[in-house]
């Protein structure tokens, strides 16, 4: 395939966006939800993410091999190698996601127990839909500059669906946002199995558990998730404290819709760009700037005091416009590495079951331990104590800002400037 039109990047990359209407709620309001909501402490939320996170994340390599197993080539199956493991998903997505959401009264006599339990069927549901599609993605082309724009193209129509996640909760609350994002998967699904490009997929024997070190046997797959790792939890800690900044440090909780349109936005805007820079420098160099450009801008965020809206709002841009090689460029490289190994439409589940297992490994981490930290050091929702405020700061500008600086030192050395 040489280059895809505008509605096959469309038709493949719109189901990105009710992925993206789970990913920011679960991430950004669950846990602040369920403290107010129940009065659950901090460090019972962030060891229960922590838990079902790890949980969730040592299944995904078990998914990605069931997905390499399973399928069966595209030109020969109704629903294409990896069609049919998007329908799977969407009964557990749909089931968990309203669970979480909507707890019912009797759910109060037992909240954690509610709350583990929703979380890990949105999880299972969100897992099997993830790594089908993206490895669907990455088994459609090997072209250099597609691999790019279809990868673009996908977090695009992701960054639509959170922005909607951000401004629904605010404006109408978050009891729309179950069915806005019911009638967006069942849509986005429809299209992409009615009507994206299908790869060509190639049977392969159902792979024992030995099969999971496979993607650890490349040496370029090595870096490249020791790079995307170390990066996604330098992510993670601010998403996962973003509403505990905007509402504590900075007291301006009515504004952190706008904050988060205005991040997301810029990110979607700067995705044309980002693709350009790839053509012209190479995915690995172009992800590099990214992530300096992103610690210029964000290390501003630790000197902000209470009603500094203007100040963060350019923060939020600027490091929204890095985000945007951060969504699209990584997935890309991964691409071009499984077609390095000769992997393409063979493997593709196996690597990203191991690249899923990453990115929810780094959230857990995020709250698992950012939470009780910040808890233990004097930090609680609500209060601004000088002591709780300082330790926020650190935890939220600070420490990100660090982690990036070593995960572009990976990068700069791992070997992917070629691919």
């Amino acid at each position: 395939m040489t280059r895809l039109s505008s509605s096959a990047l469309f038709a493949y990359g719109l189901f990105g966006l009710p992925l993206a209407l789970v990913a920011l709620p679960v991430y950004v309001y669950v846990p602040q939800y369920y403290a107010e909501r129940f009065g659950l402490p901090l460090t019972a939320i962030g060891i229960a993410l922590l838990a079902a996170r790890v949980l969730d994340a040592l299944i995904d390599p078990a998914i990605g091999l069931w997905i390499d197993g399973a399928k069966t080539p595209a030109r020969q199956a109704r629903l294409g190698g990896y069609g049919r493991f998007i329908l799977l998903s969407l009964p557990a997505l749909c089931a968990g996601f309203i669970a979480l959401f909507h707890p019912p009264a009797q759910a109060a006599s037992f909240p954690l127990a509610w709350f583990v339990a929703a979380l890990m069927t949105v999880y299972f549901g969100f897992s099997v839909a993830t790594i089908a599609y993206q490895s669907w993605g990455a088994a459609l082309t090997q072209q250099p500059s597609e691999r790019s724009r279809l990868s673009a193209s996908r977090e695009a129509c992701g960054l639509i669906g959170v922005v909607v996640a951000a401004v629904l909760p605010v404006w109408l609350g978050l009891e729309w946002l179950s069915g806005v994002f019911v009638l967006a998967l069942v849509a986005g699904a429809a299209v992409l199995l009615l009507f994206a490009a299908r790869p060509v997929t190639v049977a392969v024997p159902p792979p024992g558990f030995a099969s999971l070190a496979e993607p650890f046997r490349n040496r370029q797959f090595r870096w490249l998730f020791a790079a995307f790792a170390v990066n996604g939890i330098a992510a993670a800690i601010p998403a996962t404290l973003f509403m505990f900044f905007a509402k504590d440090r900075l007291q301006l909780p009515a504004q952190a819709g706008l904050f988060l349109v205005l991040y997301f936005i810029a990110a979607a805007a700067s995705m044309p760009l980002w693709v350009a820079l790839a053509r012209r420098f190479g995915e690995a160099n172009a992800w590099l700037f990214s992530m300096l450009l992103s610690v210029a801008a964000f290390v501003w965020t630790y000197g902000l005091s209470a009603g500094e809206a203007t100040a963060f709002g350019v923060i939020c841009v600027m490091s929204g416009f890095a985000l945007g090689a951060d969504l699209a460029l990584p997935p890309a490289l991964l691409a071009a590495v499984i077609g390095h190994a000769g992997h393409s439409g063979q493997r593709e589940g196996a690597y990203f079951g191991a690249w899923n297992w990453a990115t929810k490994m780094n959230l857990a981490l995020a709250a698992g331990i950012t939470l009780p930290l910040l808890a233990r050091l004097g930090y609680v929702p609500g209060n601004s104590s000088p002591d709780g405020m300082a330790a926020l700061g650190v935890a939220y500008a600070l420490l990100p800002c660090g982690l990036k600086l070593a995960a572009a030192a990976v990068l700069w050395r791992a070997p992917l400037k070629n691919l």
